[in-house]
């Protein structure tokens, strides 16, 4: 890839190449659809998509039933699904200002048709109130059915509190939904030791599988009705959706040879261990961010949490967020990505609402000459801004 690639948060656009054969060889070797028929072909497709259930489940610290599993397009199409198939009328969601519009938007339409919506407020550093929380999950005698936990913002880049926010959450009664777009394959996540009762993953970022791939993981005992319906491959005589998961989640043709490319992303993150990918990344993004916070006119929006993902926000002075990406990426080949980035409300807490900011992002293959390059990068555009600003040299 020519350039500088640092917009992991948005998709990890560089990917092993284990990912890649594993596709290819799909498409070339097995090319059926799992679940389908019973010839040999569609078998081998059945125990791809197996053994990729499995290891998501240890993935997430969740060893036991793999059908636990269920596949989606993405983390969106899997929000939407648990959203819809636990809130019911007179029920209420808590929800939080780092939220995804993956959340926030789902929510909106269920509030629309008269489910309650609570929103709790953040700190800049990405902190949450938990007496705020516990007056939002309580309510007036109603308590929450949902509270939905971004585990990581992606605009601040931080972890929230999600073992102690479960555990208020279960005290009210209140079903833990956690949105681990950003945070799947980039930290460590263990569901049981943190209270999640459904994890909402997508494939395609720190997965480092394709596009088209994600999903949910749903607790034992924990039932979500499915929002769409159609076949199953099984049990096709009832008219409604098979009780077992997960076809209970799962009408019509599974992505394939996008889940055998997101079993490769799996097992190669195993592999190295997903606390030293982590360990890996945040120290590039410290080393990032120290060269970032150096350069006049620059302000770093994301807190230095070491305990978070690799993502560094800004704004440079005397610039618009999207023109800074545009001569990062035209003059310099560096790739971020400008805007809002889907959050509105995470934007408002820092401030910058009105005006967006830059977010880099690093990844699994990310270097530290690029980091230094990209810093240099800003460097660069910071002072041409200075020289051609009116009045810059007296």
């Amino acid at each position: 890839m020519d350039g500088i690639y640092l917009d992991y948060a948005a998709t990890s656009a560089l990917r092993p190449d284990a990912v890649t054969e594993a596709v290819v060889r799909y498409l070339r070797e097995v090319g059926a659809t799992p679940g389908r028929s019973g010839h040999h072909l569609a078998l081998e497709a059945g125990r791809i998509a197996l053994r990729c259930r499995a290891a998501l489940a240890r993935t997430f610290g969740a060893e036991g039933d793999p059908g636990r599993v269920a596949f989606f397009p993405n983390a969106t199409y899997a929000l939407n699904a648990a959203l819809h198939g636990l809130v019911r009328p007179g029920d209420r969601v808590v929800r939080t200002a780092f939220d995804h519009n993956a959340v926030r938007r789902p929510v909106a339409v269920l509030a629309a048709r008269g489910i309650g919506e609570t929103v709790i407020g953040g700190g800049a550093d990405g902190s949450v109130d938990f007496a705020e929380l516990d007056d939002a999950l309580a309510g007036d005698g109603r308590p929450a059915r949902v509270l939905a936990i971004p585990h990581a913002s992606n605009v601040l880049g931080s972890v929230l509190p999600v073992a102690e926010m479960a555990r208020r959450a279960h005290a009210h009664g209140s079903i833990v939904l956690v949105d681990a777009a950003q945070s799947a394959g980039h930290v460590p996540i263990d569901v049981m030791e943190m209270g999640i009762d459904v994890l909402a993953f997508t494939g395609h970022k720190g997965l480092l599988g394709p596009q088209g791939t994600g999903g949910l993981w749903v607790r034992e005992g924990m039932e979500i009705d499915p929002v769409w319906a159609g076949g199953t491959g099984g049990d096709s005589m009832p008219a409604g959706m098979p009780d077992a998961m997960p076809d209970r989640l799962e009408p019509g043709t599974l992505n394939g040879p996008g889940i055998a490319g997101l079993l490769a992303g799996v097992e190669w993150l195993a592999e190295r261990g997903i606390a030293a990918v982590h360990a890996r990344e945040t120290a590039l993004k410290a080393r990032l961010r120290e060269r970032l916070a150096s350069i006049e006119g620059v302000r770093i929006l994301s807190p230095a949490a070491p305990d978070g993902v690799g993502i560094v926000t800004l704004t440079v002075d005397g610039i618009p967020a999207n023109r800074l990406a545009h001569r990062l990426d035209r003059e310099h080949g560096v790739m971020t990505r400008a805007g809002l980035h889907c959050a509105p409300e995470a934007h408002a807490v820092l401030g910058c609402a009105e005006t967006g900011a830059v977010r880099f992002s690093v990844g699994w293959a990310t270097t530290e000459a690029e980091v230094d390059a990209a810093a240099g990068a800003v460097a660069s555009i910071a002072e041409d801004i200075r020289e051609t600003s009116p009045g810059a040299r007296g």
